[in-house]
């Protein structure tokens, strides 16, 4: 893929990498417990509705505080939020290595979500700024394929510190690397205004191309929240991103422990078979979801056309893991999971991209903040919810298929409420009266 325009700089590329290594060290904190969960159940004998409410403790956290973030991300800016963010990514992940027992895993866990809450609008605010719209959707694929990829060598470089040397390793790595990004971000990121390695033909280009201005919204953050909520766009958005989320964090949270408990793996070819699937997910998340949008929008094609096509597309995909509901052969379930995967993470960056496209002057973060916040949701009622279907039937097939319903009324409020990916008029405040808003 060429990065890039002819004659142009490219130090909007570099600010994009910095932002994918984040979510890509967010997504090793996060692989940990997965990859855990059979030593942990050996160890504090747990059983599934118990395993399923610890995964969901980091979601509880990160959720719960989306909108807030993004009200924060809206009033401070990435450059300060993202250094407190980094620094106590490590914290959080250390507290959990030197964990006693099942509710101090659970605190642990929920630390972690609470310094990681930032992490995707975060990403998505500061991509709106460095990069000029037919360039959203590669640019976002980088940092959304961190995600698939921190599976790919997440899972298996955590699975054998636990394999060799316990539960406690795998978390102690993750606080490692936590660390060492903290480092990265704090030495590294910079908004365009202030960073002097922006040369100004750059900044003139990603500024004609669509770039967001860089600026607070128009009165006071609860405004900007209550005019956002009131919008049929960011609604069509947010219950769209939600079905989405539903199933990638089945995926996330359950994987490993579908394969070693249905398929009847250990835990490292557990995590050499989780490898599969999120390496194609990675590489359909760039191709389709970032590569293939830019180049179709690039071509004068309707951007909402392209954009739109590529979400549904990818969330019909995803409902291909029916077919693992009618088999026990571990390949063909595999295969059917893959496929699957690889239809979500081509829609993840389409549906990432939205925010910065679609929110008013100010207001980047608080979309995606609202946007997060229903997939964050879904983050806590997914895994639960398949963990209590697992303890009553004994089986995963009634989960996917719960999974698969929820995708077919993501797709609908995609197609039917989401409307054109185009900008919120941006919000206004009467002089007479800040409490009075209207349209501009």
């Amino acid at each position: 893929m060429k990065l890039g325009v002819p004659n142009i700089p490219n130090r909007r590329w570099r600010i994009g990498g910095v932002l994918a290594l984040g979510v890509l060290i967010n997504y090793f904190d996060r692989v940990a417990l997965p990859v855990a969960v059979p030593q942990l159940q050996h160890d504090m004998a747990l059983n599934a509705a118990q395993i399923g409410i610890l995964l969901s403790a980091f979601a509880w956290s990160y959720g719960s505080l989306q909108i807030p973030v993004g009200m924060v991300l809206d009033r401070f800016g990435v450059k300060r939020v993202g250094r407190w963010s980094a620094g106590l990514w490590g914290v959080a992940s250390a507290i959990t290595a030197a964990a006693t027992g099942y509710w101090s895993l659970f605190i642990g866990r929920f630390l972690l979500g609470v310094a990681e809450a930032p992490s995707f609008p975060g990403s998505s605010k500061a991509t709106g700024y460095w990069f000029p719209r037919r360039e959203r959707g590669l640019a976002t694929a980088i940092f959304d394929a961190s995600q698939k990829f921190g599976n790919v060598v997440g899972v298996p470089v955590v699975a054998f510190a636990i394999f060799a040397f316990g539960w406690r390793a795998g978390f102690l790595i993750t606080a490692l690397l936590s660390f060492g990004y903290f480092i990265v971000f704090y030495r590294w990121y910079r908004d365009p205004s202030e960073d002097p390695q922006l040369t100004s033909a750059e900044r003139d280009y990603i500024l004609a191309g669509g770039g967001n201005q860089e600026g607070r919204a128009h009165g006071n953050s609860s405004a900007m929240l209550g005019y956002l909520l009131r919008s049929r766009k960011v609604w069509g958005l947010t219950i769209g991103f939600g079905a989405y989320g539903y199933s990638m964090n089945l995926f996330t949270s359950w994987l490993p422990t579908y394969l070693v408990q249905t398929m009847h793996m250990n835990i490292i070819r557990s995590a050499a078979f989780t490898m599969i699937p999120w390496s194609f997910a990675t590489i359909t998340d760039l191709a389709i979801g970032g590569w293939a949008i830019d180049f179709f929008i690039k071509r004068g094609n309707d951007e909402t056309v392209v954009r739109k096509t590529i979400l549904v597309l990818g969330m019909l995909t995803g409902l291909m893991v029916f077919g693992a509901v009618f088999t026990t052969d571990r390949f063909w379930a595999l295969l059917w999971i893959t496929i699957s995967l690889c239809g979500l993470a081509a829609a993840a960056p389409a549906g990432w991209s939205i925010p910065s496209l679609i929110a008013p002057r100010g207001g980047n973060g608080t979309v995606g903040g609202i946007m997060n916040f229903l997939n964050s949701m879904m983050g806590i009622t997914s895994p639960i919810v398949t963990g209590f279907i697992v303890l009553k039937t004994g089986s995963f097939s009634s989960a996917f298929v719960v999974a698969g319903v929820v995708l077919v009324i993501g797709i609908f409020f995609y197609v039917f409420v989401l409307g054109r990916i185009e900008p919120v008029p941006d919000l206004v405040l009467q002089p007479r009266d800040d409490a009075v808003l209207h349209r501009a």
